[in-house]
């Protein structure tokens, strides 16, 4: 499953986007995806554009899926708190709905739009 105006795999660009979370450089991600250094750069760049617009949809995302959530720690960084709160909301969803692979579900909860410059399909919440 891909991301809209996006050639690589959700699966790839999300092993991307943790490998980075966890410290990881530009480079070395890059030469063990097998994609140029520049392609994983604008991952990155665009994730750490919306990250903490992301993190708060996921946060409400996953309240919604799991209302009985407990405190969502901040990690630290907006990209890290982004990445936790997908988690997150990728746990609930599996609580609610069965076993499921975390970067699909963060595609579908997004709309494909996970990189992309709009804030849809998220709705406001209120």
């Amino acid at each position: 499953m891909c991301l809209l105006r996006r050639r690589d795999g959700v699966e790839q660009i999300g092993s991307a986007l943790l490998a980075f979370g966890h410290g990881e450089g530009l480079r070395p991600i890059a030469g063990r995806l097998g994609v140029p250094a520049s392609t994983v750069r604008g991952w990155l760049r665009r994730f750490r554009a919306k990250a903490i617009f992301l993190a708060g949809q996921f946060v409400a995302v996953a309240r919604r899926l799991d209302p009985s959530l407990g405190h969502i720690n901040p990690r630290g960084s907006p990209v890290l708190d982004a990445l936790e709160a997908s988690g997150v909301a990728a746990a609930a969803a599996a609580r609610r709905f069965g076993p499921g692979r975390r970067w699909l579900f963060v595609s579908g909860a997004s709309g494909g739009r996970l990189l992309s410059n709009t804030n849809s399909p998220f709705r406001a919440v209120s």
